[in-house]
């Protein structure tokens, strides 16, 4: 019998209706497993290359706080039209046509919202709106249509996702109308807030209820991944403002040395958040019961201090390369400090989800101290550039080396084999605490 011949009733008849609502189906099909990144997701990315880009060059104009707060706006903007692109792509295959064109739409009102970042604030308010409105409301329309054959829970998800976004476009329009540019600040961050509101109220809506954790059901490795790929796009940022701040200036040493201490910090960063972090969150989520309630905390919110921390990073390094002669002004200071300290909260709040004693690493709250202490010291007694930078650095090479130190032979295994007594109450509080997270995530 060809195998697309229809097949006897029994078991043969279904197994032939589960065959064809697969080929029929427009979702990946993972069940919780393992969905590789498509070439269509990558070329996604390229717009928001191109969007963070847009981000660090504002904020690098409007230093001031009033300016931060509008980057801020931006970058929550930004971010929250990318990953939530990112969990439908979790979802849906987009191998598949009608998901192909969404992706690709979505792509052209992303690049549009990207276009308008510069003058958002100014005369391309009303673009950045309505592009910010077509990509979110337009992408859970869309998704919820085609999702129609997917089952009525999937539908209804997608329904209130939709629904929420329908409550914060109002306040977008009316701050994209706005030619008050503290009211659309104001329009805009309320809208924002009514929008990261949602999952935490896993998008109750009246009507429509409020959706489950088992309607999350998302490839865990998938959105490690993911996120993990966001994290090189907004390093790499840094990376070309670094080459493109050497490229035409004359190559003196100080600036060499600037150079190299620019590159020392992205390089640390990276292996910060990829030595241990992305490995160790991407084997915890793929192997969690709850997944999506991992994705949603661990991936869609904490890795919002970590992307943003390295934008903020990269700006330092853009005035690190302008004023490595001069002394460190308080705008290079906020920005390189600044920058650091939300990356290393966001990492360590990120990195205590997959610990094995669920703590926030020390490393990094030394790391934050020492990051705090050497900021106000530059500001109350005025040091060079490139000596506050390369302070910054050196906490940055410390916290690593401690890290590698502490998951590569450990810390009490090293004391002890030095003959260094180390606390048994210690020891002992280390082991009971691995032993209830282990317990908890079985």
């Amino acid at each position: 019998m060809p195998p697309d011949a229809p097949r006897p009733g029994g078991i043969g008849a279904a197994v032939a209706a589960a065959e064809r609502r697969a080929r029929e189906s427009l979702l990946r099909g993972h069940g919780g497993g393992h969905a590789p990144v498509s070439y269509l997701e990558l070329f996604f990315d390229l717009v928001f290359v191109f969007a963070i880009t847009q981000l660090s060059h504002t904020l690098h104009h409007h230093l001031s706080w009033h300016g931060f707060a509008e980057a801020l706006v931006m970058f929550l903007a930004v971010w929250w039209g990318w990953i939530y692109t990112t969990w439908v792509a979790n979802w849906a295959n987009p191998d598949r046509l009608p998901v192909r064109l969404l992706l690709l739409a979505v792509m052209l009102a992303s690049l549009l919202m990207a276009v308008a970042i510069p003058e958002a604030f100014g005369r391309h308010g009303l673009v950045f709106a309505v592009a910010y409105i077509a990509l979110q409301l337009g992408r859970s329309a869309w998704t919820t249509w085609i999702f129609r054959r997917e089952g009525a829970d999937r539908m209804r998800n997608m329904a209130r996702i939709a629904a929420w976004f329908c409550l914060s476009a109002p306040l977008w329009l009316a701050g994209g109308l706005s030619a008050d540019a503290n009211q659309r600040l104001a329009l805009w961050a309320a809208a924002l807030a009514i929008e990261y509101a949602g999952p935490w109220r896993m998008f109750w809506f009246p009507g429509l209820g409020r959706s489950k954790a088992a309607d999350w059901d998302i490839s865990g490795s998938h959105m490690a991944e993911r996120c993990a790929l966001f994290v090189i796009i907004a390093l790499g940022e840094g990376i070309v403002v670094t080459g493109t701040a050497v490229a035409d200036a004359p190559l003196e040493p100080g600036l060499i040395t600037a150079f190299v201490t620019a590159f020392a910090g992205s390089a640390l960063m990276w292996w910060l958040y990829f030595d241990m972090g992305a490995q160790r969150g991407a084997q915890f989520i793929s192997g969690h019961s709850q997944a999506g309630r991992v994705a949603r905390n661990a991936f869609t919110y904490l890795h919002m201090p970590i992307v943003l921390g390295v934008v903020i990073g990269a700006v330092g390094d853009a005035l690190l390369l302008e004023q490595w002669n001069r002394p460190a002004s308080p705008a290079m200071v906020a920005t390189n400090a600044g920058g650091l300290l939300l990356f290393m909260g966001g990492l360590g709040l990120f990195k205590r989800f997959s610990n094995t004693i669920g703590n926030f690493p020390l490393s990094h709250g030394v790391a934050m101290a020492a990051l705090s202490l050497i900021a106000l010291a530059a500001l109350r007694w005025p040091v060079s550039t490139l000596d506050f930078a390369l302070r910054c650095v050196a906490v940055l090479l410390v916290t690593a080396v401690w890290e590698w130190v502490s998951y590569h032979g450990g810390w009490m295994e090293r004391l002890e084999r030095l003959g260094v007594p180390y606390p048994r109450r210690m020891r002992e509080r280390f082991e009971r605490r691995r032993a209830e997270i282990e317990a908890q995530r079985r």
